[in-house]
């Protein structure tokens, strides 16, 4: 069979003896081009196989062959005709050198099957990172440890290198314990334990914490187990903070709390220890759930509070020292492992409302007296003020009441003044006692601080603390002054001073009283204050002295009435016969 020149098939071959000298010419082009033809199929044929075969795809991870390591890469022949380099870091861990030489075979990522140059991306460090993922996810399914080494520090924690893939070490997760230092730790190769893991987001977090707990575990379980409460053992001090100290019995360690270290108070352990320090504790609890041991060392010491009550009995004073001062009070140690607390109320007489700082200072010695003993709250309540004699009961001896005294106002409020008095204590003023006349809100606006004032002793209360004082006191009673020996009933003369429609005001030695309409006449008729004018002397009554309203009551009417009653009483009465004006008239012929 022949194909022609157009391409048609010809079954037929002539025979070229019989052809002529044009059509042989022909003839061989139509060979040649026969020959032509065939040599393309064989070309496609060729051109189909290589297509037909498996390529690489991108993305994926495909063998190679070092060929060549020049200018820092590795020339690396991952076949189909392709070529490519990668850095020789990235076959190398942190810290080490690359390991890789010509003829190695290794795996590589084929980002891209070619570039701009005609050569193959690929990258070794992805492919290590895809091989590591497939990894650390079964191992992450297992549960299982894997190896890495931290590398670097990033914020909240550190980088670790899990054989191509980096995970998050959190500063949490280091130890079991915080680590100041994390030098030691870089580059070392370790187990670690994956927390989480996500593909899709490249993230893994690991713990170092994890593994050293459990093997502290194994080892803590052995060492308890041959501990019992009350075994007095050494260990060595570890770690020490605000609270106490972590002692390692040998695996194992034991928080010793600072205030099981002594019987005394202990501010902080660093008073009584230091770290590496060899130390003989007591085993006081062991939690055989959380494998926690506390420790004690003043339990191996005689207890000092075994002879407190008898060293020190109530209402006993003696000397301590002030080791420590809160805002209610201060601690005083009477000895080694024994403290008292003054209470702010008890430490001073005078100084109620002042921080117990003010009063005392730490480290002072000054005399307490003990107030109660409680032995099963191991509490002494001591006093300060008990030791010197009450401010309020010495002035009361010294100045009873009715004594004058002088003094600094240091105070004043609404309700009256405060004035500094012997002893440091004060008295107080009240509104009351400022004046005799008008009203205390009116004048104590007339005082100041500093005022040096003069007042009478009215009253003290050393129960309750309290002096009460009277300024008016000491100026004298010009009330009691004018009326001198003026009583009920008295008949007084006064002089009218002032007409109102209710009566009619008056003035006796300088006091003003009023005399109401009702009582200006025994006549009904005759009560009627026009009948006076200013300046008129009228006899009165005394019908009632308030000393409080400082008033008199006075009344006209009561004195006719009394005057008509000793009338009839000296010169007859209405059954006799003579009439009330023959009494009135004799009575008034006598006065005359």
């Amino acid at each position: 069979m022949f194909i022609c020149a157009s391409g048609f098939v010809n079954d037929q071959p002539q025979d070229r003896r019989r052809q002529p000298r044009g059509q042989q010419h022909d003839q061989k082009d139509i060979q040649s081009h026969m020959a032509q033809n065939t040599s393309m199929e064989e070309f496609e044929a060729l051109l189909n196989e290589s297509l037909e075969m498996d390529t690489p795809e991108e993305g994926s991870v495909v063998k190679g062959k070092v060929i060549a390591i020049e200018a820092g890469q590795a020339i690396i022949d991952v076949g189909y005709k392709m070529e490519g380099r990668v850095e020789l870091k990235e076959f190398a861990n942190p810290g080490e050198a690359p390991e890789i030489a010509v003829g190695d075979e290794v795996e590589v990522y084929l980002r891209a099957a070619e570039n701009a140059r005609g050569e193959a991306v690929i990258s070794r460090e992805m492919a290590r990172r895809e091989e590591a993922w497939d990894r650390l996810e079964k191992a992450y399914a297992d549960d299982a440890r894997v190896e890495g080494a931290i590398f670097g520090r990033v914020k909240g924690g550190f980088t670790v290198d899990l054989g191509g893939a980096v995970a998050f070490l959190p500063g949490s997760q280091v130890d079991v314990r915080p680590v100041r230092d994390a030098g030691p730790l870089m580059g070392l190769k370790q187990p670690f334990q994956i927390l989480k893991m996500d593909r899709r987001r490249g993230n893994i977090v690991v713990s170092r914490r994890a593994i050293l707990e459990e093997s502290r575990a194994e080892q803590r379980a052995e060492v308890i187990a041959n501990l019992t409460e009350g075994q007095a053992v050494d260990g060595v001090v570890k770690n020490i903070t605000e609270y106490g100290a972590f002692v390692d019995l040998g695996g194992v360690d034991g928080l010793l709390h600072v205030t099981d270290m002594a019987w005394r108070r202990v501010n902080h352990p660093n008073e009584i220890l230091s770290i590496g320090e060899t130390v003989k504790v007591q085993v006081i609890k062991i939690n055989k759930e959380t494998h926690r041991i506390s420790l004690g060392m003043k339990q191996l010491q005689d207890d000092p509070w075994d002879t407190v009550v008898a060293k020190y009995p109530l209402d006993s004073v003696h000397t301590g020292r002030v080791t420590n001062i809160t805002d209610y009070g201060a601690f005083v140690e009477l000895e080694a492992g024994v403290e008292g607390l003054v209470h702010v109320s008890e430490m001073s007489w005078t100084k109620k409302n002042v921080h117990p700082g003010k009063i005392v200072s730490t480290s002072q010695e000054v005399e307490v007296m003990v107030l109660e003993i409680d032995e099963a709250k191991r509490r002494v309540s001591l006093g300060l003020k008990q030791t010197m004699r009450n401010p309020w009961e010495i002035f009361a001896e010294t100045h009873p009441e009715g004594t004058q005294v002088e003094g600094e106002v240091k105070n004043i409020t609404e309700f009256g003044l405060f004035v500094g008095l012997p002893g440091e204590i004060d008295g107080m003023v009240h509104l009351s006692d400022l004046t005799w006349e008008g009203r205390g809100e009116d004048v104590i606006g007339s005082y100041a601080k500093g005022d040096i004032v003069q007042a009478v002793v009215s009253e003290v209360d050393v129960e309750k603390e309290r002096i009460s004082l009277s300024i008016k006191a000491a100026q004298g009673d010009p009330f009691a002054d004018a009326i001198g020996g003026v009583k009920r009933g008295s008949i007084i003369t006064v002089a009218v001073t002032a007409i109102e429609d209710g009566g009619v005001e008056v003035e006796y030695e300088g006091m003003k009283s009023f005399i109401r309409r009702s009582d200006l006449s025994r006549d009904r008729a005759e009560q009627r204050p026009e009948r006076f004018q200013v300046g008129d002397k009228i006899d009165v009554r005394v019908t009632n002295i308030d000393s409080k309203t400082r008033r008199l009551g006075l009344s006209i009417k009561a004195r006719e009435i009394a005057e008509e009653k000793e009338a009839v009483e000296q010169y007859g009465s209405s059954d006799s016969g003579a009439s009330l004006g023959d009494i009135l008239g004799a009575a008034l012929k006598t006065d005359d």
